[in-house]
């Protein structure tokens, strides 16, 4: 009898957490540091389907985690109702690089009403999130 690992399905984000996410909110990421301890980061974002992807200088420190290990956590506070947050549990992998990652974080910049030319000729990475959890928090 031969025996297969099993692998995590992704999570499908619920409705109510899609519609949360779908504004432009600022994200709180955890990763995990080379020393093993927690390093987090505050991040722009978009969701695309049940994906959610997050963009960043390749020379920071967080993207340097992430490529090394791709467990991330990430923390969505609703400024309009103190109290109330999402978080979400996935694996980041690596989406898109160079020019591709370019117009990435520029469609992000239109989204949460910034400048898309400030990051032209920048080295630039964007990851993409398998969500495999998620939370809805209120006190």
């Amino acid at each position: 009898m031969s025996r297969s690992t099993p692998t995590a399905t992704p999570t499908v984000i619920p409705e109510p957490i899609r519609e949360f996410l779908a504004a432009p909110r600022f994200a709180t990421i955890a990763t995990i540091g080379l020393d093993g301890s927690p390093h987090q980061a505050v991040v722009w974002y978009t969701l695309d389907g049940d994906t959610l992807y997050v963009n960043s200088r390749r020379e920071r420190k967080w993207p340097r985690n992430l490529e090394r290990d791709g467990r991330i956590n990430v923390a969505v506070h609703d400024h309009e109702q103190l109290g109330h947050w999402v978080g979400l549990r996935g694996t980041a992998e690596v989406a898109r690089t160079g020019d591709a990652a370019i117009e990435d974080i520029a469609a992000m910049a239109r989204r949460y009403g910034g400048d898309p030319a400030g990051f032209k000729g920048q080295d630039r990475i964007a990851f993409a999130v398998r969500v495999d959890r998620t939370y809805e928090y209120w006190s």
